[in-house]
C-alpha cells in the first residue's frame, strides 16, 4: 500500500518535512517513490505540488493523519472532490 506521509529532515530541534509518496513498509527517512511538498512546522511554511498529491490519491495512496489535516487545510481534498476514506 502507498502512503502519503512526512519524512523528517534537519537539525536537531529545527526540523523540516517533506510530502512524499512511499510504501507502508518504508522507513520514515527511506527512498521514496515522489516528493510532494514540503512543510515546516516553525513558520508554518507549506508548499504543495496539487497536481501530484491528486494523482497519487486517484491511484489510492492513503495519507496519514497528519497530511490528511495539512491538505484540508489546503483544500486540496476538498476542492477536486477526491473522497478519502
Amino acid at each position: 500500500m502507498i502512503k502519503i506521509r512526512l519524512k523528517r529532515f534537519g537539525k536537531k530541534r529545527e526540523a523540516s518535512y517533506r510530502l512524499v509518496a512511499m510504501q507502508s513498509t518504508t522507513r520514515r527517512d527511506g527512498c521514496p517513490l515522489e516528493e510532494l511538498g514540503f512543510y515546516n512546522p516553525r513558520t508554518d511554511e507549506v508548499r504543495l505540488d496539487t497536481d501530484a498529491i491528486l494523482r497519487r490519491l486517484q491511484q489510492g495512496a492513503q495519507p496519514t493523519e497528519t497530511v490528511r489535516r495539512l491538505l484540508e487545510k489546503a483544500n486540496i481534498i476538498e476542492q477536486k472532490g477526491v473522497k478519502v476514506s
